[in-house]
């Protein structure tokens, strides 16, 4: 259950379990039994989220169509109501960002990037793999993140500098570099297939070792586990991976645009790798998309 682990992460330590071949890490002077504040109350938004969409999750909801043709349900806007609500009281003074509210002094110091549940139409259909993200932006940079896999009981968190953490074990990215090694997973990419870097695309799936597509928040925390190689979409939006990117930063891994700029508010596209594959696959598929 994600409270459980909520309680797990606040007041309880495991060692990590390092997976083979994984990049060395190390952060000093960090507990994960004692968050920031700012996590902390990220933590305990989230498992506020849990609780609703797990309630719903069993099919008792209505669905409304927005302007984009996108689903929204009653969990949707619950979750996110609740999320405001538990970061805005204790800091009145940042901004927010949220997929079914909108902006809210979004010119703040600080500024809270949130999707409530990302993945929707899968929650609709009663996929498993929707997610709460839950992220901070500090003048402009993404410094904090919780990924809550609600009904995968999955709970990832990081912080700028002080590593990142699944279920209270401590996560590495894989440091295998050969790409015809590489477990790559990709997501959306209709953009990219509308390009000639749909060829560019297909060399890289032709040398890799597995393609697979565990989409959403799943394939990222397989990534910063060390447990896949590369995460590559063309269309997302940055309330989406906001919160993952600093995830898989904290794991030792590289996560950009597939232009090689870090994530922005602009962000669209992704190129998620440790080191040595992203400049390999970044030198593919640079320039297709935005």
């Amino acid at each position: 259950m994600i409270a459980c682990l909520v309680s797990d992460a606040l007041y309880r330590h495991s060692s990590a379990v390092t997976p083979a071949e994984t990049t060395e890490m190390i952060v000093e002077s960090f507990d994960p039994t004692e968050p920031s504040l700012f996590l902390s109350v990220a933590l305990e938004a989230a498992r506020r989220a849990a609780d609703i969409s797990r309630r719903y999750y069993a099919g008792n909801f209505t669905v409304t169509t927005k302007a984009d043709m996108t689903p929204v349900t009653q969990a949707d806007v619950e979750c996110e109501h609740a999320i405001r609500d538990t970061i805005l009281e204790r800091f009145p003074a940042h901004g927010f960002y949220g997929e079914e509210t909108g902006k809210s002094h979004a010119d703040a110091e600080y500024l809270w990037l949130v999707d409530p549940i990302d993945g929707t139409k899968g929650f609709v259909r009663q996929y498993p793999f929707f997610s709460t993200q839950i992220a901070l932006m500090h003048d402009g940079e993404i410094v904090l993140g919780v990924s809550s896999g609600t009904m995968m009981d999955e709970l990832a968190w990081a912080e700028k500098g002080k590593g990142a953490w699944l279920n209270n074990k401590r996560l590495a990215v894989s440091s295998l570099a050969d790409p015809d090694r590489a477990a790559v997973s990709t997501g959306n990419l209709r953009s990219l297939a509308r390009t000639d870097g749909w060829q560019r695309l297909g060399s890289i799936v032709a040398r890799a070792d597995r393609i697979r597509g565990y989409g959403d928040f799943y394939h990222y925390h397989l990534l910063a586990s060390g447990k896949i190689e590369a995460v590559i979409e063309s269309d997302v939006n940055i309330l989406d991976i906001a919160a993952l990117s600093v995830i898989v930063v904290e794991a030792g891994g590289v996560f950009t645009d597939l232009n090689g700029k870090k994530p922005s508010l602009d962000t669209r596209s992704v190129l998620a790798a440790n080191a040595t594959l992203h400049a390999s696959y970044l030198e593919l598929l640079r320039g297709f998309v935005a």
